[in-house]
């Protein structure tokens, strides 16, 4: 049309042929904000999703340092964002830079998802029902289990109370005590917090059914760690998932499938956590497995 400029965007489908996004006056705009993010598969996540169901969408990355998080969310407004994901490390702090959070957020006490709606920042929590639906879809029944989860930050908050919305029971262990007990007071509840140590590793693995790490340790390019000691052998009676979704099988995932133990990577919460979002924003049904499909021709990249 005459007077107006498009710029054209393409999602690379390794040899398929592109599917190209006109950006336009008329584009909405949502984005990733956190830091850093280059390793983030979400952008092509839903930019491809946004093609699919020809919407004129776009989903921009938003590297946001320590210090700056609350010009961003202020900048959503301004820059008539429809909306934001939050990622480390902003998902506890961003709660106060908004004008509403939603129930299920304000008990886990983090934000993954922001919708801008008649200028209000709302913050939601979309972690927990993604890692509860990749959860099943692993076939694998939480009710009257017994579950360990590494860590207390953001991320580990949505699991906790993923699990117990699904009834297990919860021993979080990590490397600051102090945290994951300020974890377990939040939401009131009675299980147990303890320091991450081979002993307590060792002791509450042992009569578990589910192992989760939900830090990012063995996160792309740090690829050779894990907070499985060597020298401890690995129990193959567990499952084990870890929300780490680059690379595809962390160290953590090698170790435990060598023993035998069921193995669940973070791609599927990270897309059903990206559809929950998705729907959040556009009033539209995911198409999750167009999603599935761009993250992983991503993650081979």
């Amino acid at each position: 049309m005459p007077g107006q400029t498009f710029a054209r965007l393409a999602v690379d489908f390794e040899g398929e042929q592109d599917m190209p996004l006109n950006i336009n006056g008329q584009t909405k705009l949502v984005g990733l904000i956190g830091y850093p993010i280059e390793h983030s598969l979400s952008p092509a996540m839903h930019n491809s999703a946004f093609a699919a169901l020809n919407l004129n969408w776009c989903y921009v990355p938003l590297p946001v340092p320590p210090g700056r998080l609350k010009e961003a969310v202020v900048g959503l407004r301004a820059l008539s964002f429809v909306g934001a994901n939050v990622t480390v490390p902003h998902k506890e702090a961003v709660m106060s830079y908004l004008d509403h959070v939603a129930p299920e957020a304000q008990a886990i006490g983090a934000v993954n998802t922001i919708v801008v709606r008649e200028g209000q920042g709302i913050g939601y929590n979309t972690d927990w029902l993604g890692f509860l639906t990749a959860l099943g879809e692993s076939g694998f029944d939480s009710q009257g289990k017994q579950a360990v989860v590494l860590g207390a930050g953001g991320a580990a908050r949505a699991v906790v109370y993923a699990l117990a919305q699904a009834g297990a029971q919860v021993t979080v262990l990590n490397r600051t005590p102090a945290r994951a007990q300020a974890l377990i007071q939040d939401f009131s509840l009675l299980f147990s917090s303890l320091p991450l140590s081979l002993q307590t590793l060792e002791k509450q693995t042992a009569e578990a059914h589910l192992l989760v790490n939900a830090t990012p340790v063995g996160i792309w390019p740090e690829v050779d760690k894990s907070l499985w000691p060597e020298n401890l052998a690995f129990p193959g009676h567990l499952c084990v998932f870890d929300l780490v979704y680059n690379p595809h099988e962390t160290k953590l995932l090698q170790q435990a499938r060598r023993a035998g133990a069921k193995v669940i990577g973070g791609l599927g919460m990270l897309v059903h956590q990206g559809a929950a979002a998705f729907e959040l924003w556009t009033g539209e049904k995911a198409p999750v497995e167009t999603m599935y499909e761009a993250a992983r021709k991503a993650l081979r990249r």
